[in-house]
């Protein structure tokens, strides 16, 4: 191996001496310290073969070129890599995706290796996570002699120091070139990110920013934005410039090219994602753009929409970016943003599990015997309601049984090596259309989008040499029967898309589409796809708050493709929906109405659940309340405020649970408006409280003028509303379940003229102010000096001659 002189060969004798001792290790080392190239030869002398994971493949082959050249030999020799789809064996280090360990570990939990590397692990990436939850499993069950080394670009290395059970932490420097800050916010504000969307003024900002780097500085730009539309566009922006987008499904020879050194001409500008933050080295940068975003995964798991947001990048993400700038000279950072807004961005990202679709993490736990997880030394623990939803998923595609253990057909999903929803289409799909069922899974593990036509991207993409692999990979594990029949392409498409996501097949409605899953969806503007009565939705993602979803990318199908994806239900439906009760027998596809027809005999029960719910909805004023009906309700309400139980609860959430509706066979909102409210509220009644309502709370009460007076139940306290001279000689008004009645005294015209509880007293001290000003008003009626011993009376004087 040739001699070099890099910053992490300070720390190789402790690492070597921790893993002979305890036989696991952490290493903290900045990135171009030598930790993804010079650890691994290292530590493979002597004869030890050592496995490399990274979490990108572009990170595998560029670290398995990257050591070989170290060596002075091609890759394959000593030094070899694995990815999906592509493997050039090495005899003493192999490079891998996390992914591809993953699959080994569930292969031959054995795993052939003496030291397991888990690179990058900061990244938080799931599948990194989880191998190395395996890997400690594997140790602490079947290989107690294996070496594990979790390495890290950053210094937050005390959770996997805990994690490995007190490993020690070995700590690199960082390579001593100058790194300087240049604060470069927009001159004017610029729309936060919102979904997918970003403030096509900040782009052209960065452009300006890219340029204004290349003039002050001499080499070359390395330049970071969130995804691949945005390298288009400031790569549009920077025309007349040499210009190279790196990201992680660039073409091999724009990959190879931006990990070139230049030879001589100008300098270069390298647009790149997330790809080129940790164990890529650009050679020649002297100055990072930083526009300051991040994309990260979000599930919608009530809709079982996936997509991309882009957000602000954390502190230490932004700490990653910046170190490209000073692996090899002094050089420059410029970030997009203000020293403040520096000061609000979160530490660091969120772990993969916290965010991600977790049903891929779910099989793959549950084939390694831990389907709730539970037993896997994980930093963080998956989300109980992203898990349930995961496991659902799992148990509809036969992938797991009613515990979640793995099935036969889970475990040959599993090492399928692609999502489980795309496994079951791949080993389903081909039995209705052949090997291009492949095809189609190639293209929708891939998720490099050019047109919201799927077909079309399809026959484009049977030219790339790296589609063509991988569908020779998926080929291998599809069962060799072959249909009778091979459908043409859009057939075959809309097959596959609609078994790997049966709740996305969606029927057009009122201008967009309604999926199966109940939620609503739109065609971009101008797409073809919106003239199709059926579509297959192979991708869409719903912006928070937005009504809809949008479509990203689908294939036009027929009604029987939908129904042999998604399988039609035919229910009976008594409900309540515009203002009325609808009784019918529905066939359905999810949430996708095929037909209806009038129940003439619905079930009366559910009749009744739909009256109750009418009720619910619109209120009790759907009922027809007479007075006789309003003053039951009143005096009832009483019983129960001041005896209790057993009389009923009066209010309107009681009565909606206990009201009988089925009195006259009521089925509609018109037989509500004729059902006899006082016999239904008579009807909740104990017999014992029935018979005795006249006795406890009577509905009038016989004043001393002979008249029978109603008692008002309504207010708090009862009232009995009755002239003042019907009431002559009563010194005390009676008492109704033993609370006194509130006595309303009204003058001869029926308006009020006192109020009181206490008549003795009211006609010692307050009657003669009443007396004295009503008695002008109505000379023809009586007003006594001394009305406590005065004759009640209904009439007036008899008019005088």
């Amino acid at each position: 191996m040739r001699s070099f002189d890099l910053p992490v060969s300070e720390a190789l004798p402790g690492l070597v001496a921790a893993l002979d001792s305890g036989g696991s290790a952490v290493l903290a080392a900045p990135p171009g310290t030598g930790k993804t190239t010079l650890v691994p030869l290292v530590l493979a002398e002597g004869g030890r073969r050592v496995i490399v994971a990274e979490p990108r493949r572009l990170a595998a082959r560029a670290a398995a070129r990257r050591m070989a050249w170290m060596l002075g030999e091609p890759v394959g020799e000593r030094v070899g890599y694995a990815i999906r789809g592509e493997r050039r064996p090495g005899s003493a280090v192999e490079v891998v995706t996390t992914g591809v360990l993953l699959q080994r570990l569930q292969h031959d939990p054995d795993l052939r290796g003496d030291v397991v590397i888990l690179d990058e692990c900061h990244e938080r990436h799931l599948d990194a996570d989880t191998a190395l939850a395996f890997l400690l499993d594997v140790r602490a069950t079947l290989r107690p002699d294996l070496r594990l080394v979790a390495a890290s670009a950053t210094a937050d290395t005390g959770p996997w120091s805990r994690l490995l059970g007190g490993a020690p932490v070995l700590t690199a420097g960082a390579t001593a070139h100058q790194v300087e800050m240049v604060w470069a916010p927009p001159p004017r504000p610029v729309r936060p990110p919102h979904g997918m969307s970003v403030d096509p003024a900040l782009l052209d900002h960065v452009a300006l920013t890219v340029r204004r780097a290349l003039t002050e500085g001499d080499g070359d730009v390395l330049c970071f934005l969130p995804g691949v539309h945005e390298l288009g566009r400031v790569a549009g922006a920077l025309g007349g410039l040499d210009v190279l987008q790196l990201h992680g499904r660039a073409p091999a020879e724009v990959q190879e090219a931006a990990l070139r050194p230049r030879e001589g001409g100008p300098p270069r500008v390298v647009l790149a994602t997330s790809v080129a933050e940790s164990s890529l080295t650009v050679p020649g940068v002297r100055a990072v753009v930083d526009a300051g975003l991040s994309r990260e995964p979000r599930m919608d798991h009530a809709r079982g929409l996936g997509t991309l947001v882009t957000v602000r990048s954390s502190r230490a993400t932004a700490g990653q970016r910046a170190g490209r700038a000073g692996r090899e000279a002094p050089g420059r950072v410029y970030r997009c943003w203000s020293e403040a807004e520096h000061e609000r961005l979160p530490g660091r990202p969120r772990p993969e599990i916290e965010l991600a679709d977790l049903t891929g993490f779910a099989l793959q736990a549950a084939c390694w015997g831990d389907p709730d997880a539970a037993g896997l030394a994980l930093l963080d623990r998956p989300p109980p309601a992203a898990m349930r939803a995961a496991r659902e998923t799992l148990r509809a595609v036969g992938a797991v049984d009613e515990e979640g253990r793995a099935t036969g057909r889970g475990r040959k999903m599993a090492r399928v090596g692609v999502h489980p929803r795309l496994a079951r289409a791949l080993l389903d799909g081909a039995d209705h259309v052949g090997e291009r069922a492949a095809e189609v899974v190639a293209l929708l593990s891939d998720d490099r989008r050019t047109v919201d036509d799927l077909v079309a991207e399809w026959r484009a993409r049977r030219r790339d040499g790296r589609f063509r692999e991988e569908v020779r990979r998926l080929r291998r594990a599809i069962p060799r029967a072959v249909p009778n029949h091979v459908p043409d392409d859009e057939t075959a498409a809309g097959i596959v898309v609609a078994l790997a996501f049966p709740e996305r097949v969606a029927r057009a409605r009122d201008g967009g589409y309604l999926m199966a899953s109940g939620t609503a969806a739109e065609p971009a503007r101008g797409s073809r796809l919106g003239g199709a009565e059926w579509l297959a939705i192979a991708v869409a993602d719903r912006t928070p708050g937005a009504p809809s979803a949008r479509i990203r990318q689908a294939v036009p199908i027929d009604e029987e493709t939908a129904r042999l994806a998604v399988g039609a239900v035919v229910e009976d439906e008594v409900g309540w929906h515009d203002g009325d009760v609808v009784a019918r027998r529905v066939e359905r596809l999810g949430a996708i109405e095929l037909t209806a027809t009038p129940l003439t005999r619905p079930d009366p029960e559910r009749v009744r659940a739909a009256l109750r719910e009418g009720l619910r909805r619109e209120g009790l004023g759907l009922l027809t309340w007479t007075r006789e009906a309003e003053e039951l309700r009143a005096r009832l309400a009483f019983c129960h405020r001041i005896l209790g139980p057993p009389w009923p609860l009066m209010d309107d959430d009681a009565l909606l649970e206990s009201l009988d509706l089925s009195s006259g066979g009521a089925r509609r909102r018109a037989d509500l408006k004729r059902l006899d409210v006082s016999a239904a509220l008579r009807g909740l009644l104990p017999w014992k409280c029935a018979a005795r309502l006249d006795e406890v709370a009577p509905e009038r009460v016989t004043v001393p003028s002979g008249s029978r007076i109603r008692i008002d139940y309504s207010g708090e306290q009862p009232v009995l509303a009755a002239k003042l001279q019907e009431l002559f000689g009563w010194q005390e008004a009676p008492r109704v379940a033993g609370v006194p009645l509130v006595v309303h005294l009204l003058s001869p015209a029926g308006r009020p003229a006192a109020v009181t509880a206490d008549l003795a007293s009211f006609w010692r001290e307050g009657y003669r102010s009443v007396r004295a000003e009503l008695r002008g008003r109505y000379p023809r009626h009586p007003w006594p000096e001394d009305p406590a011993s005065a004759e009640p009376t209904r009439r007036t004087n008899a008019r005088r001659r």
